[in-house]
C-alpha cells in the first residue's frame, strides 16, 4: 500500500514539474513556439520539402507503392509542418480582427474553389485527380491550408522587397499580385505533372491554360483586400524584420516545387522558382541557421 502511494506521488510530482514548465500566458506561449521553430530550422523549410519532393515524384513515377503513394495524411502532414513557420511568425499578430478577416479569405477559398470545379470559371476545367483528403463539395477541405499560405507569404515577401514603397496601397497590391501569380507559374506546372489535378482540355504552358492566370490575379487582389485589412503594415514589417524565420515556408515552396519541375523538365517554371530563391536570398533569409542542421 505504501509503495503503491509513494508511486503515486512521485508520479504526480513529475506531472506537476512538466506543467509548471508550460506557459500560462500568450506571449509565454509565442516565445515557447519561436524557439521550437528557430531550432528546428533546417528540419523544417529543407529537410521537409527536400523529402516532400523526392516522394512526390516517386509516387507520380511508380516508384512509391500503394497505399503510401499520394498518401492524403503524409501529404498534408508535411504541408503543416513546413507551413508552421508562417504560422508562428503571424501569431503574435493574430488578433479578433485579423481572425474576422482571414475568416473571410477562408470562405473566398471555398466559394471560389467550389465554383472552378462546378463551371470552369475563372481558373478553367480542372479536376482534382488524387485524393488530398475529406472533401467539401467538391473542394478538398484542407484548401486554405494549401491556398492562404501562398498568397501570405508573397504579401511578406513583397513587404521586405519593396522597404518604404510597402506603404503604397496601389503599389502593395501591384506587387503582391505578381508574385501571387508569378507562385501560380512554378506550383500549376508542378502539381499537373505529378497528377494533383489536371486541366481537362490541358494548357499552353506546361498543361496549365493562360486563364487559369487571369483567374489567380483575381484572388491575389481579394487576399490583398483582405490581408490589408486583417493586419497593420508596419506591424507586419516590424515583425519581419526580427523573426528571421517568417518565410522559411517560402524556402520550403522554392525547394519542393523548384525541385519537381527540375525533375520534369519545367524549365521556366524552375527558372522563377530559382528567382524567388535569389529574392529570399536578397532578404537575408538564407542564413546559416537555415542551411545547417
Amino acid at each position: 500500500m505504501s509503495d503503491d502511494g509513494s508511486s503515486m506521488v512521485t508520479a504526480d510530482s513529475g506531472g506537476d514539474t512538466f506543467r509548471d514548465r508550460l506557459p500560462d500566458t500568450r506571449g509565454g506561449v509565442e516565445a515557447l513556439l519561436d524557439g521550437l521553430v528557430r531550432e528546428n530550422r533546417f528540419t523544417i523549410a529543407v529537410l521537409f520539402p527536400a523529402v516532400g519532393a523526392v516522394t512526390l515524384v516517386g509516387s507520380a513515377e511508380g516508384w512509391v507503392p500503394e497505399p503510401f503513394a499520394f498518401h492524403p495524411w503524409f501529404v498534408l502532414f508535411g504541408v503543416c509542418v513546413m507551413r508552421s513557420p508562417l504560422v508562428v511568425g503571424i501569431l503574435p499578430l493574430f488578433d479578433r480582427r485579423a481572425a474576422g478577416w482571414l475568416g473571410v479569405l477562408v470562405a473566398y477559398t471555398y466559394a471560389i474553389e467550389g465554383v472552378g470545379v462546378a463551371t470552369g470559371w475563372p481558373y478553367g476545367s480542372f479536376e482534382y485527380a488524387i485524393d488530398l483528403g475529406p472533401m467539401l463539395g467538391g473542394v478538398p477541405l484542407a484548401l486554405p491550408v494549401f491556398f492562404i499560405p501562398l498568397v501570405v507569404n508573397a504579401y511578406l515577401l513583397c513587404l521586405l522587397l519593396l522597404g518604404g514603397r510597402a506603404s503604397n496601397a496601389a503599389v502593395r497590391l501591384l506587387a503582391v499580385s505578381a508574385t501571387v501569380v508569378a507562385m501560380d507559374v512554378v506550383l500549376d506546372p508542378g502539381a499537373v505533372a505529378v497528377g494533383f489535378w489536371r486541366f481537362g482540355e490541358g494548357g499552353a504552358f506546361y498543361g496549365v491554360p493562360l486563364s487559369n492566370y487571369a483567374g489567380w490575379v483575381l484572388s491575389a487582389v481579394v487576399a490583398v483586400f483582405t490581408l490589408d485589412r486583417a493586419f497593420e503594415t508596419d506591424a507586419v514589417r516590424e515583425r519581419l524584420a526580427g523573426c528571421e524565420f517568417m518565410l522559411d515556408d517560402m524556402v520550403s515552396f522554392v525547394i519542393l516545387w523548384g525541385g519537381i519541375n527540375v525533375w520534369f523538365g519545367n524549365l521556366l517554371p524552375a527558372l522563377v522558382a530559382l528567382a524567388f530563391g535569389l529574392g529570399l536570398l536578397a532578404t537575408d533569409r538564407f542564413d546559416a541557421g537555415l542551411l545547417t542542421p
